[in-house]
């Protein structure tokens, strides 16, 4: 008997989990490397970010979820170097040969050429960017509880949110009712309605991507919850406490950066065309062009698909770490991959309590049917039974007190002031 094909697959988000599993009874030995031991639920990271989750609601060890897959070998380690012609993935301290290589290490944050913003405003795309952010927003208001003056408590009641895609709507709109409703009877010297939540975008709209009916709704709901939204004003300039967008410039001590992403770097490494951002312009069956044992999917991959983008979202990444999974079985078995096709079930975003946007295939929805949509169905998509039980249940108890269950500062966790600016130690 021969030996199992050797499968490296780069990733466990979306698009590498969903390529092992449907590896499950073929005849291979799968390795799976991610820099984390858990597999995120990213949909949902915007809700640790604002205390209305705690992290395990939305992530599972990769260990315990592959636990039964006995064709798995689970690494925690930083991949350093891709060798396409050796057939090697290199780690630290080891080196794994392959027959067969998926790269799905996602995308990260992308400042368009200003890298030197990201300490002033963090994006999010991992825990510890949650946590981060968390950290920020709650000592937001500790602070202005305590400050000494009204320019001060001002600006650390001033939520500025930069790029009005999903991500940046979700957490504009939970910004508002975090201030209005959650924490309204917790100050004494501070009247938490009084905040001020910004959410700016560089486009015409807010949510760009959506029918531009779904986005004139989403920015009528944002302003019912109390959010200014200014678009056309691209953000010039960001610092400690300080946001120029435009000819205006505030004082904020929170300052959220959702106006885009840059592929992950290791998509340079493999000797194949990119795109501006960075994302690896993949075949048909999503191998690489030239080399046909590597396979690229989820958010570094670009591929067009009648003449438009396959958007890098959560069911284009499942969808296509299945087809790596076909093809791979394919290859084995002597037949021709087929080339992938993504089938478009819509998209959703929550702005906030009975608030949300649906554009589905064939129907658009919004208010509190849309809102009711959406929370279903990530229940129904979260990772594991305990998951989708610990998530109901702080929902429903969020929906009935408005409160947070979350809302703990854990320390400072990147060093760093509220603003960016350097703690003394």
């Amino acid at each position: 008997m021969s030996d199992p094909a050797r499968v490296v697959v780069i990733g466990g988000g979306f698009a590498g989990l969903w390529a092992v599993r449907n590896l499950r009874k073929a005849p291979v030995a799968i390795t799976l490397v991610d820099r984390s031991n858990h597999h995120l639920f990213q949909p949902l990271l915007y809700q640790v970010a604002t205390a209305g989750l705690a992290a395990p609601s939305i992530a599972a060890p990769l260990r315990h979820i592959l636990r039964d897959q006995r064709n798995v070998t689970v690494l925690m380690g930083e991949v350093q170097r891709i060798d396409t012609d050796a057939r090697n993935v290199v780690l630290p301290d080891l080196a794994l040969p392959y027959d067969y290589l998926l790269v799905a290490s996602g995308a990260t944050h992308a400042y368009f050429g200003r890298a030197e913003w990201e300490r002033f405003a963090p994006g999010l795309k991992n825990l510890d960017d949650a946590f981060l952010i968390r950290h920020r927003i709650l000592s937001a208001f500790e602070r202005a509880e305590g400050a000494a003056d009204e320019a001060e408590r001002r600006a650390c009641l001033t939520f500025a949110v930069i790029g009005a895609g999903p991500t940046g709507v979700e957490l504009a709109g939970t910004l508002a009712e975090i201030a209005r409703h959650t924490l309204v009877r917790d100050f004494r010297h501070i009247d938490p309605r009084q905040a001020r939540v910004l959410l700016i975008e560089a486009g015409p709209r807010v949510l760009a991507t959506f029918d531009e009916s779904l986005s004139n709704k989403a920015r009528a709901q944002l302003a019912k919850l109390g959010v200014e939204v200014r678009t056309g004003a691209p953000a010039t300039n960001i610092g400690a406490g300080f946001l120029q967008f435009g000819a205006e410039r505030i004082a904020a001590r929170t300052i959220l950066w959702a106006a885009g992403v840059a592929a992950s770097p290791l998509g340079r490494q493999l000797g194949a065309e990119t795109d501006r951002a960075g994302r690896v312009r993949v075949s048909a069956d999503l191998s690489l062009p030239r080399h046909p044992e590597i396979f690229v999917a989820g958010d570094l991959a670009s591929i067009e698909q009648d003449g438009k983008p396959v958007p890098g979202v959560a069911p284009a990444a499942k969808q296509m770490g299945a087809h790596v999974a076909r093809n791979i079985r394919a290859r084995l078995a002597g037949r021709t991959p087929e080339p992938f096709r993504y089938t478009d079930f819509g998209a959703l975003a929550t702005i906030g309590r009975h608030s949300a946007v649906a554009q589905l295939p064939k129907v658009r929805l919004s208010g509190i049917v849309a809102w009711w949509f959406w929370l279903l169905l990530h229940i129904y998509f979260l990772i594991g039974f305990r998951s989708r039980l610990i998530v109901l249940i702080n929902w429903a108890w969020a929906y009935f007190t408005y409160a947070r269950g979350a809302r703990i500062i854990l320390g400072n966790t990147d060093a760093r002031d509220d603003d960016g600016s350097q703690k003394e130690s």
